[in-house]
């Protein structure tokens, strides 16, 4: 009993520990997961499947989606937007038929619920017996190769269609990778490995099941591509052996497409064999021999010589491009034809038609251009740029109007563009450099010509006037020349011959606008028959006078015009390039910008900025005491040099013009980028211009007041404001016939001078500055009649004149809307009123003169009183005034 027990107990234990071990070597892999599905990765499909029969674990990492999936992506035939789409539908149809299914419950008041996905409906599916796994290898031939191939070429036509057209019948779906794969291994792997063990090109089944080309290079296609999807050991030795084979069969192929090649046979074997092996690899090796052989390239008709257009010009710096142009149309004419052929050849008819072209563009028409350019370059610039821009248009035409078969505009537009580029992408560097720097040396000598000839007759001039002038003999006495330059009258100089009434009068008198033409740049020369001054005085003050008559011609709209021109024609010329795109374009429209650049620094400082500083040099010596003012309306210098600020105004609103069309509309500059150079250029411009106008008006100003105080000094009479006591019968009379209380001559040519020339400048420049020119003028203006009233004597009689005249200065300045204007001369026409207030009223006039408020704060007590002191009986009122005004008739007790 013991024995068995013993036994009996022996034998439990054996049992257990067997459980345990077993249990012990089930629990845990020797292997970690990575290391697995590595090893996975290189066995043969058929050993995968084996290996999944082994354990529940290993058939979860043969069969896991992911692994199947980057098999059909090696082969190109997943698509994941359709995968996905697929998975959105089927969990859209499982919530659809969940719906239906609730709805459909009789007194159901549980909550209708989703299944996506059922842990138990796996389970089972797990759980299938082993005989009853597929694997997804449904397809899969057990007889092999042979028995394959006896059922194909059994099959009809639609039978094979299933061979090949398997990568198209793929489908991408998330959880069937492993199916979809499979039908593309049972369908080409027996090919596959047949080819890749036969030993010559007649063994492999393939060529025996598939009779016709076109069949056996789509299955050759397939089986590379099938090839991708090979990961086992040994696959680089098989996809090579699959290599060589296809080879063999393109060289047959390639040799009956030559053949047709050589006879032209373009419907018949050339368009059969090309499709053949287009569908084997893209018909890479027929396109090559189509296109390197093509007759074209050969043509005799396309032997244009290029010097041709060089021959042809007009000139020395001209070329002609007409004979470049028939080169092109006739070109157009054959590649073009060509077309239509490419597209009964091959079945991807736009790409070998661009291939084609690119060919042509290498061997034609790069040979045609690259020769006369360098010719051009050779022979002159000016011919070069013209060339360059020229044939680059006619290029980009050349393109821009062949048909390629199938192509949109679009495309044509995009592949115009690139071949264009790729023509001049040689030449575009120094093209852009000699641009920019032809026009910089084209506007430099227009500046420069213009400044020697003025140079030229500023000499002629002067040597002219100088002529008579025995200088040794004038350095000799040096007192007594100086004593003649003092003496001399004024009226014995020569005028300054601004005294045309007709044009500079008028002028004087209303606006002048800007005017479209430049004043004869030529200046008054000097009368062949007319003699010379025979005095150094005279003489240089007719060398002034030519020069003020000249200051209109120290900036002309013709030099600016000739430099935009240019400008232009540089400008266009380059801008062509801008719509290539890429560094290119933006290169381009760089040198745009640095053209424009240029016309503005060149036409700015050079021409327009020195032409202001010498008008202003030249006002500066301006004497209004040195010329003749017998029939003169008007300041002749700042009369022309308004004239000027008209021209430079022109200018302006030129460059203004030229950069809304030639920068702004083509968008090659931004009107609102602060900080683009075309801008920030036109803003240093019109600064400068501004700067240069405002200068030569301040200089301006200081002639016009000397012109105001020249007439103030010599027409206004004595009497004017102090008339000669009149006998009674003639105050009598006076008094019956009206007395003449206007302003006097003096007060109306002030004022009309002073209008004429601000008059001139409405519309010529900006009202800011017109605003400020206005002030200062009236400002000086009030210091000019200051100055004067204090040289004069008022008597009671001639203070109606003086009040008069300081009411027409007054409403002179209403006119110019400033309104700090105003206080001066209304202060001005009070101050007048203390001129005519009687002897007898001393303590009044004392009042008066006291009263601050009265004058606004303009004049204070002490300034009114100098004032009055030009009474002509200031003496007799000037004990009562004093009196009145310090308290000189109180007394102490």
């Amino acid at each position: 009993m013991a024995a068995y027990n013993a036994n009996g107990g022996s034998r439990s234990r054996s049992i257990l520990s067997a459980l345990a071990a077993s249990e012990m070597l089930d629990a845990r892999s020797k292997l970690p997961a990575e290391l697995l599905v590595a090893v996975l990765d290189y066995l043969p499909v058929a050993d995968q499947m084996r290996v999944a029969r082994t354990s529940r674990r290993l058939q979860e990492m043969v069969y896991e989606d992911p692994r199947w999936v980057s098999r059909l992506k090696s082969m190109g035939c997943w698509d994941e937007r359709e995968a996905r789409q697929r998975f959105e539908d089927a969990v859209r149809r499982r919530r659809e038929q969940a719906a239906a299914q609730a709805a459909t419950q009789n007194g159901a008041n549980k909550p209708a619920t989703t299944t996506l996905f059922d842990a138990s409906a796996e389970e089972q599916r797990r759980k299938r017996a082993t005989s009853e796994l597929r694997d997804g290898f449904e397809t899969m031939t057990v007889g092999g190769p042979a028995a394959a191939a006896t059922s194909i070429t059994s099959t009809t036509p639609e039978g094979q269609a299933v061979y090949l057209e398997v990568f198209k019948n793929a489908k991408s779906i998330r959880g069937g990778a492993r199916q979809e794969y499979g039908k593309i291994y049972g369908a080409l792997a027996p090919f596959y490995f047949d080819v890749v063990k036969a030993k010559t090109h007649a063994e492999p089944i393939v060529f025996k099941a598939f009779r016709d080309p076109e069949t056996q290079a789509q299955m050759l296609s397939n089986l590379h591509k099938f090839a991708k999807s090979d990961w086992s050991s040994g696959c680089v030795a098989r996809e090579a052996k699959l290599d060589s084979m296809i080879r063999i069969f393109e060289s047959a192929v390639m040799r009956e497409f030559e053949q047709g090649y050589e006879f032209w046979d373009v419907d018949g074997r050339m368009r059969r064999f090309g499709h053949v092996l287009h569908a084997l690899n893209g018909a890479k090796s027929a396109i090559d021999v189509f296109i390197r052989k093509h007759p074209i390239l050969n043509d005799t008709d396309m032997n244009f010589n290029p010097i041709e257009c060089i021959n042809r010009g007009q000139g020395a710096d001209d070329v002609s491009l007409t004979p470049s142009q028939h080169f092109f149309e006739r070109l157009l004419l054959k590649v073009n034809e060509q077309a239509g052929v490419i597209e009964r050849i091959f079945p991807a008819a736009e790409g070998i038609f661009w291939e084609f072209v690119d060919k042509v563009r290498e061997d034609i028409i790069v040979e045609y251009t690259t020769p006369l350019f360098d010719e051009c370059h050779d022979r002159s610039l000016a011919m070069y740029l013209k060339a360059v821009s020229g044939v680059f248009e006619q290029t980009m035409r050349f393109f821009r109007s062949l048909k390629a078969p199938g192509a949109t505009e679009e495309k044509t537009r995009e592949m115009a563009k690139t071949m264009t580029l790729r023509v001049f992408e040689p030449h575009l560097d120094l093209y852009l450099q000699e641009e920019l720097e032809y026009f910089t040396k084209q506007a430099e000598d227009s500046v420069a010509q213009w400044e020697k000839k003025l140079s030229e007759q500023d000499s002629s001039i002067e040597s002219y006037f100088m002529s008579n002038i025995n200088r040794s003999a004038e350095k000799k006495d040096f007192l007594s020349s100086f004593r003649k330059v003092v003496m001399m009258p004024v009226t014995a100089l020569p005028g300054m011959g601004f005294s045309s009434t007709s044009t500079h009068g008028s002028a004087a008198a209303t606006p002048m606008p800007s005017r479209p033409e430049t004043p004869s740049m030529g200046r008054d020369s000097p009368i062949p028959g007319a003699k010379a001054p025979t005095d150094e005085l005279a003489a240089k003050a007719a060398i002034m006078a030519s020069k003020l008559e000249g200051i209109k011609s120290l900036c002309s709209i013709e030099v600016a015009l000739s430099l935009v021109q240019a400008a232009k024609t540089s400008l266009g010329r380059a801008s062509l390039l801008i719509p290539l795109g890429g560094q290119v374009g933006g290169e381009a429209k760089e040198q745009c910008s640095t053209i424009f650049v240029v016309l503005l620094r060149i036409l700015g400082q050079r021409h327009v900025k020195h032409g202001f500083d010498l008008a202003v040099g030249h006002l500066s010596h301006y004497n209004p005491r040195d010329v003749s003012h017998s029939d003169k309306t008007g300041v002749a210098p700042l009369v022309t040099f308004i004239e000027l600020v008209n021209v430079g105004d022109l200018i302006s609103q030129m460059i203004d013009v030229f950069y809304e069309q030639q920068l702004a509309t083509p968008k090659i500059a931004d009107r609102n980028d602060f900080l683009d150079p075309a801008n920030m250029a036109k803003k240093k411009f019109e600064q400068m211009l501004d700067e240069s106008v405002a200068a030569g008006l301040n200089k301006g100003i200081d002639v016009l007041m000397d012109e105001v105080e020249y007439l103030q000094a010599t027409t206004q009479a004595p009497t004017d404001y102090n008339p000669l006591p009149a006998a009674p019968t003639e105050k009598t009379a006076s008094i019956l016939g009206g007395l003449d209380i206007g302003p006097t001559p003096t007060a109306r040519r002030i004022v009309e001078l002073v209008s004429g020339h601000t008059s001139m400048l409405v519309g010529t420049t900006e009202k800011s500055m017109l605003d400020v020119f206005n002030g200062e003028v009236g400002q000086r203006l009030f210091t000019a009649i200051c100055k004067h009233l204090k040289r004069q004597r008022v008597s009671i009689d001639g203070a109606i004149k003086l009040i008069a005249d300081m009411n027409l200065y007054f409403e002179y300045v209403r006119t110019l809307r400033i309104q700090d204007l105003l206080p001066y001369f209304r202060a001005l026409r009070e101050l007048s009123q203390i001129y005519l207030i009687d002897p007898a009223h001393a303590k009044e006039m004392a009042t008066v003169i006291a009263d601050g408020d009265r004058f606004g704060g303009v004049f204070r007590a002490e300034e009114v009183y100098e004032y009055a002191q030009r009474r002509a009986d200031w003496y007799q009122v000037k004990k009562d005034v004093e009196r009145a005004m310090y308290g000189m008739d109180c007394c102490v007790m």
